[in-house]
C-alpha cells in the first residue's frame, strides 16, 4: 500500500485542528468540518464538534495485520459487471477486515478521545460515526453514500465496533465497482472515520441544501429540502421532503426573498431506537406543516451563501435542527459535483416529438429523454437480473444499486426528493430519472416499453417508445 501519508503519523485528530489542507489524511468530509469550525464559527455557522481517525490509522491497521496482500489476492481479475462475483468477493474482504483486531495502541487512542467527548457532553455521549474515503470528493467523483454512516452510537465498545465496520466499508460492492470504473487504484484510496456529536434532529428535522439549483445549475438560488427526524431519510430518498428556494442576491442585502415553498408528503420520521435508529410514522397534522419556519429557512440559506463564499464553489450541504435546544447546525459540506464541472457554453436540448398515454409523473432529474424495456426491481438481491439499456423502475434506489444505475436507459422511483441518492447519482451519470412518482412500481408493467421524459421541467412517463 503506497500513498503519501507521511505528513501525518497521528491516529486521531480533533476537528478543531483540521483544515481543508488535511484532505489526504482525513478525507473530504472531516477536513471540511474542521475548516468550517475554524473559519465560519465566527460568522455564526454552527458545526458540531468531534474527531477524525486518520487514513494513517487505517493503513497502519491493514499493514500491521498483513491483510493488504490477501485483499489484492481476492480482487485479482475481477469483472465488476459480473454482479454476483463482485458481491462474493466484496463480502470476503469485508469479513476479513471486520475480523481483524484493531492494534491496541490505536484502539486506546480512539477510546481516549471518546472519553474526552464524554467529559464535554456527558457519559455515553451519542455520536455519529461516518466514513470518509481519502480519494473522496476528488473533483470529478462524489462517492455519494459509498461508505457507511452509523447514527446514535453510544459507549466505547460500540464505537470501536463501528470504526471497524467503517474500515470494511471501503470495500462495499458499490465502492469497489465505482473505483474500477473511475480508474482509481484500490490501494491509493484510504479510509478515515469521523466521530461527531449527534444533533438531536430525531426530535426536530433535517435535510440537504445546495448553494445552486440542482437541475438548471442556476447560481442565484439556494435549494433546500427538509423532512422530520434524522437526515438519512432525505439523503437516501426514503421520504418526499419539503422543498424551498431562496434568491441569493437580495438575501445577502438583508431582504427575505423566499421564491418557492413546496410541501412534501414526509411519510416517515427516522428517530433514535434503543440503539441505532428506527422509522416511525408522521401524523397528518405534521405532514401538513413545513418542517422549518421562514426565519430558519433564511438562516440556512445565508449559511449556504457563507459556506459557498468561503470555498469559492457551489456546495452540497447537510443541515440538522436540534429538537432539545432548537438550534440549527451544519453537519456536512462538500463541493457540488455536476454543474460546477459542466461547460456552461454548450447546451443539449431534448424535445419529445409525439405524445403517448401518460402512466405516471414526478420530479425530473436532468433534462434528457430516455426509453427502453421496463425492469421493475423491488429488492437489491435481484439487481443481477438487470440488463443494459433497460429502464429501472423501483420504490427507491440505494447506493448498492450503483452498478446497475450506470447501465440503465432511465430510472423511475416511487419515493425520494431531488437531493436523494438516486437523484445525485443519475445527475452525475447523465441518465434521465423521475423520482417521487408515488406509484411507479404499481402502474408501470414489468417488461413493457416506456419513454421517460425530463425535458419539460417535470418528469413524465409515457407508454411506448415515443419519437424524440
Amino acid at each position: 500500500m503506497k500513498g503519501d501519508l507521511s505528513m501525518m503519523q497521528e491516529f486521531v485528530k480533533w476537528f478543531e485542528n483540521l483544515t481543508i489542507g488535511d484532505v489526504p489524511s482525513v478525507g473530504g468530509k472531516n477536513a471540511s468540518l474542521g475548516e468550517m469550525i475554524r473559519n465560519l464559527g465566527s460568522k455564526g455557522v454552527h458545526v458540531p464538534s468531534g474527531f477524525a481517525i486518520t487514513a494513517y490509522a487505517y493503513k497502519y491497521m491493514i499493514e500491521k495485520a498483513g491483510i493488504d496482500v490477501k485483499i489484492k489476492e481476492i480482487l485479482k481479475d475481477l469483472n465488476t459487471h459480473d454482479v454476483t462475483d463482485l458481491a462474493a468477493r466484496g463480502q470476503k474482504i469485508r469479513t476479513l477486515i471486520k475480523n481483524t483486531p484493531i492494534p491496541p495502541e490505536l484502539e486506546e487512542d480512539i477510546r481516549r478521545h471518546y472519553r474526552e467527548m464524554e467529559f464535554r457532553y456527558g457519559e455515553n455521549v451519542d455520536v455519529a460515526v461516518r466514513s470518509s474515503a481519502t480519494a473522496e470528493d476528488l473533483p470529478d467523483a462524489s462517492f455519494a453514500g459509498q461508505q457507511e454512516t452509523y447514527l446514535n452510537v453510544r459507549g466505547e465498545d460500540a464505537l470501536i465496533e463501528k470504526v471497524r465496520d467503517c474500515f470494511a466499508s471501503l470495500f462495499t460492492n458499490r465502492a469497489i465497482s465505482y473505483r474500477v470504473d473511475k480508474g482509481f487504484d484500490h490501494f491509493s484510496v484510504y479510509l478515515s472515520v469521523g466521530v461527531q456529536k449527534m444533533v438531536r434532529s430525531d426530535l426536530a428535522c433535517s435535510g440537504v441544501m445546495f448553494s445552486i439549483d440542482t437541475e438548471s445549475g442556476f447560481t442565484n438560488a439556494v435549494y433546500i429540502t427538509g423532512a422530520y427526524g434524522l437526515g438519512e431519510n432525505v439523503v437516501q430518498g426514503t421520504v418526499n421532503p419539503d422543498q424551498f428556494y431562496v434568491f441569493k442576491p437580495t438575501l445577502m442585502k438583508g431582504f427575505k426573498p423566499i421564491l418557492e415553498k413546496k410541501l412534501g408528503s414526509k411519510e416517515k420520521r427516522l428517530v433514535y431506537g434503543a440503539t441505532g435508529t428506527k422509522q416511525t410514522k408522521v401524523s397528518p397534522e405534521d405532514k401538513a406543516k413545513f418542517v422549518i419556519d421562514d426565519d430558519e429557512l433564511l438562516t440556512l440559506a445565508r449559511w449556504a451563501c457563507i459556506i459557498e463564499d468561503h470555498y469559492k464553489k457551489p456546495m452540497d450541504i447537510e443541515w440538522a435542527k436540534d429538537g432539545q435546544t432548537k438550534e440549527l447546525f451544519i453537519v456536512q459540506a462538500r463541493p457540488e459535483t455536476v454543474h460546477s464541472q459542466k461547460d456552461q457554453a454548450t447546451m443539449k436540448t431534448y424535445v419529445l416529438d409525439e405524445k403517448g398515454k401518460l402512466l405516471a409523473q414526478g420530479e425530473a432529474v436532468g433534462s434528457k429523454i430516455g426509453q427502453g424495456a421496463v425492469n421493475v426491481i423491488e429488492d437489491a438481491k435481484d439487481i443481477s437480473q438487470f440488463k443494459k439499456g433497460q429502464v429501472l423502475v423501483t420504490d427507491m434506489t440505494d447506493p448498492d444499486w450503483e452498478p446497475i444505475m450506470k447501465i440503465a436507459g432511465a430510472i423511475v422511483t416511487n419515493r425520494g426528493g431531488r437531493t436523494c441518492h438516486a437523484a445525485i447519482i443519475s445527475r452525475e451519470l447523465g441518465i434521465p430519472c423521475v423520482i417521487g412518482t408515488g406509484s411507479g412500481t404499481s402502474v408501470i408493467t414489468n417488461g413493457s416499453h416506456i419513454t421517460v421524459d425530463c425535458s419539460e421541467g417535470s418528469g413524465r412517463i409515457y407508454e411506448g417508445l415515443l419519437k424524440y
